[in-house]
């Protein structure tokens, strides 16, 4: 089975790709869709006990652990002890689950993946771009975002065009839906293809 890592920078469109994967029928694993599960779950005593007043009716409350973060932001990796393990734990099922089912590639949607090593754990790596302005425009349209916290993200974040570099695929976003779909459309033949030649 062939793992590919999907990811790319704040705004650049990755969830949106993610999603298009999905409809071609390619099963992916999307690492902050397991962290909103693990905050509803086994991620909450542990951060309540290292941030205090982050937790509330047994959920974490992203927006005051973020307003904590801001206040203190070289206590993040202390979150990341907390969260990572849990994340890859979910990983390893979803890749052991995946393999029962007999797929022969599947996607690992992190948006960190260079950021935490995880580089190591996949075979392929597609990274999502678009051009600095629009992704400036995405990022600032979000609620809550602003310069100060926007900048914040982008300083823990592995610069673009590193990441390019870096790339067996890279899908830019700055077109059209249709645009996006058919460079997600190609990467799902050449990985079908190749899943084949290996199989002969």
């Amino acid at each position: 089975m062939i793992v590919v890592g999907l990811t790319g920078s704040i705004g650049m469109g990755k969830s949106t790709t993610a999603q298009m994967f999905r409809d071609f029928g390619v099963l992916v694993n999307d690492a902050d869709e397991v962290v909103h599960e693990l905050y509803r779950g086994e991620a909450v005593a542990p951060v309540e006990a290292a941030f205090p007043g982050t937790t509330k009716d047994g959920t974490v409350d992203r927006a005051e652990l973020s307003r904590q973060l801001m206040a203190a932001p070289q206590r993040l990796p202390e979150l990341e002890a907390i969260v990572h393990p849990l994340v890859r734990e979910k990983e390893k099922e979803f890749l052991s689950r995946s393999a029962d089912a007999g797929a022969a590639f599947v996607v690992l949607d992190i948006p960190l993946l260079f950021e935490t090593g995880a580089e190591k754990r996949v075979d392929r790596i597609a990274v999502v771009t678009c051009s600095p302005e629009l992704q400036r425009e995405r990022v600032l349209k979000r609620p809550g975002m602003t310069e100060e916290k926007f900048a914040m993200i982008l300083a823990r974040q592995v610069p673009d065009s590193e990441k390019r570099k870096r790339a067996d695929y890279i899908i830019d976003t700055s077109d059209s839906f249709d645009v996006t779909r058919a460079q997600v459309k190609a990467i799902v033949g050449q990985l079908a293809a190749s899943k084949g030649d290996a199989d002969a």
